[in-house]
């Protein structure tokens, strides 16, 4: 049984990680892969005990497991469904309007900063695909604008790490209790800026001149006619961020899960944008209601996560993460050299799976259990809420991703949309991203070690 278990996550894994040369798309192999991984677990446990006994206590861990993989996926739902609704108003005009300057160096930091922090308040898929939006209109020619687009890959995954709601495994570590929302931006702050620092500098010696503007349509009447009014796309962006922001606050003020807060804010703005349309025609406000925007929401990745984190939870019910994770402490000695080594894996394989095993091979830590642990307490004290561990983990899956192009949720989005070659960006863009990552790791424990 656990032999089985462990062969078919591996293929299923192989099957995501592969999605494009096996054009099957990855959240099918994550399904796939969860339902396959319960039914030889919940079979295997049945030649031992009797079927019903089996198979009563296999569906009960199921339940368990699913609990907590729910309140992540109504998080991302509402999440993901509250940026359509700002991008179907238009409100990200407030950002790319401003923006007038045609220095390459000037370009490369505005990018990168904006990147960086609207990351932290959105998420880094949705940043990478507003950036790299944004970048077609301000430079043109794709040679001239990958380096930028490989820089906003760089800046979102680095910004997604120090924020609770700004990358998925991020949000996965805070809506588990393993880090809070305070000490994770107070812990990663400054090793996430550093991550991004460095590939900033190195480039800023290597452009030079203006950066080429795309040309101007000769006709005014080609333009699009803006669905929106001013005040409309300034109200939804202004409550959208709001109620993304206001997440943290709800959690810490009710004690509720913070996809209870998602769902208040999506709330909000549901109510309000059904108010301000509804003098419109059934055409023009349709794309504008949270009714039109769902149909916009990328559902297969929702199903992904559920698939991943339903197949990593089997092996974490039969036993398998455990053993790995005394492999890990036996090989590598050390919290640091693990979660490097974690941050350097997720550049090859997806880090959704990656966090959600190891939060399942690495228990939460309490207070109780770090004073009963004796001569194992150092060891232990990683592993409390916002301990060490948790936060290096963080920062190290959110990042090390940017290593490699098909790193992350970020990277994929940038391939897709500028075509971006493999080959290109292994040669551009991931040595700036590693020296990136390893400056922002090496500069987290130095700030531990200075206490």
């Amino acid at each position: 049984m656990y032999a089985w278990m462990a062969l078919i996550f591996v293929v299923g894994y192989l099957c995501i990680a592969l999605e494009h040369p096996l054009k099957i798309d990855k959240a099918a192999s994550a399904i796939l892969t969860a339902v396959l991984c319960w039914t030889v677990l919940v079979l295997g446990e049945g030649s031992i005990l009797p079927a019903a006994e089996a198979g009563h206590g296999v569906v009960t861990e199921l339940r368990h497991h699913l609990g907590e993989i729910s309140e992540i996926l109504f998080f991302l739902l509402g999440a993901m469904t509250i940026v359509e609704l700002i991008d179907s108003h238009e409100g990200f005009r407030a950002v790319t309007d401003r923006i007038q300057t045609r220095k390459r160096v000037h370009l490369l930091w505005i990018v990168g900063f904006i990147t960086f922090f609207l990351s932290a308040v959105l998420d880094n898929l949705t940043t990478t695909i507003v950036m790299v939006s944004l970048l077609r209109k301000l430079v043109r020619g794709r040679p001239e604008r990958w380096m930028y687009v490989g820089v906003v890959v760089i800046a979102a995954n680095a910004g997604g790490a120090w924020s609770p709601i700004g990358d998925v495994t991020t949000t996965m570590l805070w809506i588990g209790n393993q880090i809070s929302a305070s000490g994770v931006i107070r812990g990663l702050f400054l090793p996430s800026l550093v991550c991004l620092l460095v590939p900033l500098l190195i480039l800023s010696f290597r452009l030079k001149g203006e950066a080429p503007r795309p040309r101007q349509r000769a006709h005014l009447g080609e333009e699009q006619r803006c669905p929106t009014t001013d005040f409309e796309r300034n109200l939804v962006l202004a409550l959208g961020l709001g109620s993304l922001l206001f997440v943290p606050v709800f959690k810490t003020v009710t004690h509720l899960p913070p996809y209870m807060g998602i769902l208040f804010g999506l709330g909000v703005l549901w109510v309000t944008t059904e108010v301000i349309h509804r003098g419109k025609n059934a055409e023009d406000k349709h794309p504008l209601s949270v009714v039109g925007v769902l149909r916009k929401v990328d559902t297969p990745s929702v199903l992904f996560f559920l698939g991943i984190l339903l197949a990593v939870s089997s092996l974490a019910t039969a036993g398998h993460l455990t053993q790995v994770a005394t492999l890990l402490r036996e090989a590598l000695g050390n919290v640091y050299a693990i979660n490097y080594a974690i941050g350097l894996l997720s550049a090859v394989v997806d880090n959704v799976p990656l966090v959600a095993g190891a939060m399942k091979m690495y228990p939460l830590a309490g207070p109780e259990a770090v004073a009963a642990a004796g001569a194992d307490a150092g060891w232990l004290h990683h592993f409390v809420v916002d301990g060490t561990f948790w936060e290096m983990l963080a920062y190290c899956a959110g990042t090390g991703g940017s290593s490699l192009i098909i790193g992350s949720a970020a990277g994929v989005a940038a391939m897709g949309m500028e075509k971006i070659s493999f080959v290109w960006y292994l040669k551009r863009v991931s040595l700036l991203a590693f020296l990136g990552y390893s400056a922002g790791a090496a500069t987290y424990m130095g700030l531990l070690a200075l206490g």
